[in-house]
């Protein structure tokens, strides 16, 4: 075994070139991985600190018991408490300090007039504390506000808006409020949480504008006297708390808070890199599996040898896998420091991309460490499994023979295997898209799909070959022929070399396929519910904005070119005990805008006791018109709805409609989200645009766009989310490059004397290294069609699936532009990866080449 040992490690270091491929491709594969584990970790340390050091100086929050969430969201609504609370617990034994938070959305406007933040993270406004230890937020230049219209702002904000202490701006809240700053705060020692944007008013400001009436706070922070601990002062506030109210500790808030930011940002974001960490070692593993099994081959002859000497098949299997390894281990260990080396990098970038990374140094957990590593050594060596049995199982007698490497792959038992999983593939992914909706069934039959493309890539290598490498013999002669016999030669090597770049592309392909289907949807959705001609909103994704003023539509309605014009405000509530979302509009005006389908019963009475819900919701809840449904506020007031209509479609207008007289009583902060308008015949979109636009001017300048415009926002989110896709998968598509150069290397040190031979019959160097490059593309072309070809399919199964899983009616939608950029991009990948190979082929020595054993 020693003797084997000893030969792997000679082998390694006569021959470190043939293991390049694999050692990046591994390399890189884990310092993702490990790269996002310590990313992660460094993050949710820097925000407990962050939170920790905002909140250090409140030992217990007094706010509403009781929450009302609504699917899709995961963290509830709760009810605001008296300010006049605060004298109560004022005077209880252990409080040293109280005073009321009262938080509201509120953004600011920047000195260009657009407004800062809103894309994401929210904007938030707020009452100025003065007490500096109940206050989050720290005074670090000017002076608190101390009579109306002034504001201290996050030192974030400021600086992204341009805006210094004296400059008098707007504050949409929604109303615009003139406001002028006079301080600058930072949060946690940070000029901001994150891109979160943050206005300090005066408690007379910040009750008259964001809240629905004086006398309420979102809650209420207390400070405990000397040698009261946080959990006993929680003891003694609770007795003294009306019912409904509780107490919580500091501790406990600061990592409610904690846990919001990792439930709503980090656990996704990491989430989203691991799976393209799982991506690009799943394409490194078909680059490693090719390396071995060509090595493997081509020391046919080797092993043989070494097995007519005595050398047991075990010595010969352990010799190989102890190649793996060595370089498993290497590969994995100099990935742990790429790894720390690139969340180092992010620590740094991050803030110069506008994203406050938070201060501290970089977190490395013993997980952060092992898991890669161990991931790392199980991927190389268990994708050497395989070549190394096969090395193991060479018969002595090989030793006489040539060396060969296996050329089969067209076999029928391959052929047959590779027919059933894809029929079982497709009937798996059928059941779960069409008869049975089912995400899982549909991922299944997606797992199903991917491993018949790998056991019928062999097969179908040669066929595919030689249709797309056809046009070769005419465009480059000889050199093209030449070129696509090389492809030919091996169909087990060609396939295995296309199928890390087909997973690459598939995954490309599959969210480029997703994101237009999407747009599809968002479009198609518009174009059927909105049959309005211009809308007012605010962004189309994330918590960000203040939303719009609910005076805005009436003030639209009234100019001489608008027919009708509806505001959407949101209100929640819970339904027959399940919590719901709430569109707060008026019905009729809704009807004439939106095409709501099928109504039974009538929008026209809701009054301030009606609601109407839509056909899905209906039955659902078994309800119908005439039919009561018990809501229950976050203000603890429960009352009976009749059941005036059911509608048909719910897009736009949501599930659940109610006035803004029944909604009053109940409301918070209010504001609409969406204010749709219609013109009078014969007013052009221009003519009727000018006209909503003069009077959004008056209510903070927001966004007046047509439905195209409106539909296109709407999907804006999306380019966004498949640029960062395209971004995280171009690692995955840089190992399929390593791994089709490493090949190419490896196939020219096979056939050294073959390149000789053709040199002395006249081959001049520039067409042996077009050769070896139109082979490199001949391969790229085969994984690139195969994955534009699953990723098509995927894209449709993942489409289907969601439309089948959700209420929501999806488009599938194939962009043809941009499939035709993603193959273009692979045969380009193609020809870069056959570059360094095709030089190393032209500087051959002929004379030398020849004469190569």
């Amino acid at each position: 075994m020693n003797a084997a040992l000893r030969l792997s490690a000679s082998s390694l270091r006569s021959h470190k070139r043939r293991f390049a491929g694999t050692f990046f491709a591994v390399l890189l594969g884990v310092a993702f991985l490990a790269g996002t584990l310590v990313m992660g970790d460094t993050l949710r340390a820097g925000f407990d600190t962050m939170f920790g050091n905002a909140t250090k100086g409140t030992d217990a929050v007094v706010r509403s018991a009781d929450t009302i969430i609504t699917p899709g969201e995961s963290q509830g609504v709760r009810a605001p408490v008296a300010t006049d609370l605060v004298n109560t617990i004022e005077r209880t034994p252990g409080v040293a300090a109280a005073a009321p938070d009262i938080q509201g959305a509120g953004q600011l406007i920047g000195s260009d007039g657009r407004p800062i933040g809103g894309q994401g993270p929210p904007t938030l406004a707020g009452n100025w504390i003065d007490d500096p230890s109940l206050n989050a937020y720290r005074l670090a230049e000017g002076r608190a506000p101390s009579k109306s219209g002034e504001v201290v702002v996050n030192r974030g904000a400021a600086e992204k808006g341009d805006l210094t202490i004296g400059d008098t701006t707007v504050l949409r809240t929604p109303d615009p409020v003139r406001v002028t700053i006079v301080g600058l705060a930072t949060f946690g020692g940070e000029d901001g949480m994150a891109q979160v944007t943050f206005t300090g008013m005066t408690q007379a400001d910040a009750e008259k504008y964001l809240t629905a009436k004086p006398g309420e706070a979102a809650s209420i922070r207390v400070r405990a006297g000397p040698g009261v601990g946080q959990d006993e002062l929680v003891s003694d506030l609770t007795p003294v708390l009306p019912e409904g109210v509780e107490a919580i500790s500091g501790q406990e808030s600061a990592q409610e808070n904690t846990d919001m930011i990792s439930s709503q940002f980090l656990t996704i974001f990491t989430t989203l890199l691991l799976v393209f960490s799982g991506i690009a070692l799943l394409v490194a593993t078909f680059s490693i599996h090719n390396t071995f099994a060509i090595v493997v081959a081509q020391r046919t002859r080797e092993n043989a040898l070494l097995r007519a000497l005595g050398a047991s098949r075990r010595q010969v299997t352990v010799s190989t896998l102890a190649e793996a390894s060595v370089v498993a281990v290497t590969a994995s260990a100099a990935g742990l420091l790429g790894g720390i080396g690139i969340a180092a990098g992010l620590q740094a970038l991050f803030p110069a991309i506008g994203f406050p990374f938070p201060e501290g140094d970089l977190v490395i957990s013993a997980l952060s460490m092992v898991l890669p590593l161990g991931v790392g050594v199980l991927v190389c060596v268990g994708s050497a499994l395989l070549p190394a049995v096969r090395a193991g199982r060479t018969a002595p007698l090989a030793a006489l023979r040539e060396t060969a490497v296996d050329s089969s792959g067209g076999s029928r038992g391959r052929a047959a295997v590779g027919g059933g999983l894809a029929a079982l593939a497709v009937g798996v992914t059928l059941t779960g898209v069409l008869l049975t909706p089912s995400l899982w069934l549909a991922g299944l039959g997606a797992v199903l799909a991917l491993a018949a493309f790998v056991v019928l890539g062999p097969v179908a290598s040669s066929t595919a070959v030689r249709v797309l490498g056809a046009p070769l013999d005419k465009l480059r002669g000889v050199t093209g022929g030449l070129a696509r016999r090389n492809a030919l030669r091996s169909p087990k090597r060609t396939a295995a070399t296309a199928g890390a770049l087909m997973i690459g592309v598939a995954v490309v392909s599959l969210f480029t396929v997703f994101g237009a289907s999407l747009k599809a949807t968002m479009d198609q959705t518009v174009s059927r519910s909105f049959a309005g001609d211009v809308a007012v909103s605010t962004p189309s994704f994330g918590a960000g904005g203040s939303g719009l003023s609910p005076g805005l539509a009436p003030a639209i309605a009234g100019q001489p070119t608008v027919e009708n014009a509806v505001g959407l405000g949101k209100g929640v509530a819970e339904v027959n005990g399940k919590g719901r979302a709430l569109t707060v509009t008026d019905p009729v005006t809704l009807g004439k805008v939106f095409d709501l389908g099928d109504v039974h019963g009538s929008l026209n009475d809701l009054g301030t006791d009606g609601i109407a819900i839509t056909r899905t919701e209906a039955d659902k809840q078994h309800l119908a018109t005439g039919d009561t449904a018990r809501l229950a506020f976050t203000d603890g007031q429960k009352a009976d709805f009749t059941v005036r209509a059911v509608y048909g479609r719910s897009e736009l207008a949501g599930d659940y409609v109610i006035t803004r007289a029944a909604w009053a009583p109940h409301r918070t902060q209010d504001s609409d989200t969406l204010v749709a308008v219609s013109f009078k015949d014969g007013v052009s979109t221009a003519a009727g645009k000018a006209a909503v636009e003069k009077v959004a001017e008056r209510y903070g300048n927001p966004e007046v766009q047509t439905r195209d415009e409106y539909a296109q926002s709407s999907a804006g989110g999306i380019d966004m989310m498949l640029t960062l896709v395209y971004a995280l998968l171009a690692l995955a598509v840089l190992i399929a490059l390593l791994g089709i150069a490493n090949t190419l290397t490896l196939a020219i040190h096979e056939r050294t004397r073959e390149l000789g031979l053709l040199r002395a019959v006249g081959q001049t160097r520039a067409q042996l290294r077009a050769m070896v490059r139109w082979e490199s593309v001949l391969v790229a072309a085969f994984g690139t069609a195969g994955g534009l070809a699953l990723g098509a399919f995927l894209g449709w199964v993942l489409v289907e699936a969601s439309d089948g899983a959700s209420d929501s009616a999806f488009a599938f939608a194939i962009p043809p532009l941009r499939l035709v950029v993603v193959a273009l991009v692979g045969l380009a990948a193609g020809a870069l990866a056959g570059l360094r190979p095709a030089r190393r082929a032209a500087r051959l020595d002929v004379l030398r080449a020849i004469a190569t054993e």
